[in-house]
């Protein structure tokens, strides 16, 4: 390791001595969501020589069938976080209730909420996955935290990240003060700062969005969709490109590195579910460190982090990426509210699809 290059640990030190209130609780919970993702990335790095691909042959909370690396690694970020006397208790995607400290452990003023291995459907063909994450101040202190605890709108957030499991291990996160990638080091051990003050390009023409389910998406994302696709000769005067990884963390990672927009819009093929992504562990999370980067994140028609959650495994739809396209759709949405996109409600529109346009 160079004597110019800054490890996370001495990052997080830095960080705190601008306060000099700091006890370091903070800092040292931190380290543990580190050494998590430390020992996923080791994990999911050796495949199927750890046992780790194939189905668990269960179902979580939401009913979505468990891989064998879901359950391996929501086991990592308890069983590694539960000890340190620095959480109150967890929620994890793979959880139905709050995860509650052990007694024999003391407990501290944080909360954690987690996505284990976001994009596991990935996992047996090799593609990028990754583990999402989100700390709040507990509001009972060290109390036995109840749902109810939780269920805080994101902009109370203290700290947001994600690491991805790529052809590099990455963790990005951010305090509040800026978006900062952090380049695991396989031979040194550590993440070192790669990525500092990462921002999000103002202008894009890149974006995200599942195709398949065209025929389900409301009428403000259709508009917005076919005039991507119209590319030069169209409204938007320029030649747009689609990509869909199927991995949150992924999409995202992409948009901060390069710009972009991603899209899992609220539809009609399940009624019951408003959205697809989870509020607490996957959007509060991705809409801190987008914004923080100079994007924005939206659930259609209002910024994400104002949501005020209603259930720890609440569903809402996300909109997230560079500012002004993220303003456009929610624009789109309020013209369609009005009445004032009519071209893009008539039955003709619903009948085509967006891909056979003239």
């Amino acid at each position: 390791m160079s004597t110019r290059e800054k490890t996370i640990t001495e990052f997080m030190i830095e960080e705190q001595r601008r306060f000099p209130e700091a006890t370091g609780d903070f800092t040292a919970l931190l380290n543990y969501v580190r050494l998590a993702c430390k020992r996923i990335s080791f994990i999911v790095g050796r495949g199927a020589l750890a046992g780790a691909h194939g189905s668990a042959q269960a179902t979580n909370v939401q009913g979505e069938t468990q891989m064998k690396l879901d359950v391996m690694s929501n086991d990592i970020f308890l069983r590694t976080s539960e000890y340190g006397g620095h959480l109150a208790g967890m929620v994890s995607e793979e959880l139905e209730e709050p995860y509650q400290i052990p007694p024999e452990y003391p407990r501290g003023r944080y909360l954690l909420c987690f996505d284990p291995l976001d994009g596991s459907s990935n996992i047996d063909i090799n593609a990028p996955v990754g583990s999402i994450f989100s700390v709040l101040r507990a509001p009972q202190g060290t109390e036995p935290p109840t749902a109810a605890d939780f269920l805080q709108p994101g902009s109370r957030q203290v700290c947001a990240g994600y690491a991805i499991y790529g052809a590099t291990t990455m963790l990005v996160m951010t305090v509040g003060r800026g978006v900062h990638g952090f380049t695991l080091d396989r031979g040194f051990g550590e993440f070192i700062l790669t990525h500092q003050n990462m921002r999000i390009p103002e202008e894009t023409s890149e974006f995200a969005i599942n195709a398949s389910n065209e025929r389900f998406w409301e009428p403000p994302v259709k508009r917005y969709v076919v005039e991507c696709l119209a590319g030069h000769g169209g409204v938007r005067g320029k030649d747009f490109n689609m990509r869909w990884i199927a991995s949150l963390v992924a999409e995202v990672h992409r948009i901060l590195i390069r710009g972009g927009l991603f899209m899992y819009p609220k539809d009609t093929k399940d009624p019951t579910k408003p959205g697809r992504l989870r509020l607490l562990y996957e959007a509060n999370p991705m809409a801190m460190l987008v914004e923080q980067a100079g994007g924005a994140v939206s659930e259609g028609r209002s910024r994400m982090l104002d949501l005020v959650p209603t259930a720890l495994h609440q569903r809402v739809p996300v909109i997230l990426g560079c500012k002004a396209e993220v303003e456009r759709i929610e624009r789109y949405h309020i013209e369609h509210d009005q009445g004032l996109d009519r071209s893009y409600s008539s039955p003709l529109f619903k009948e085509r699809s967006l891909f056979l346009q003239n």
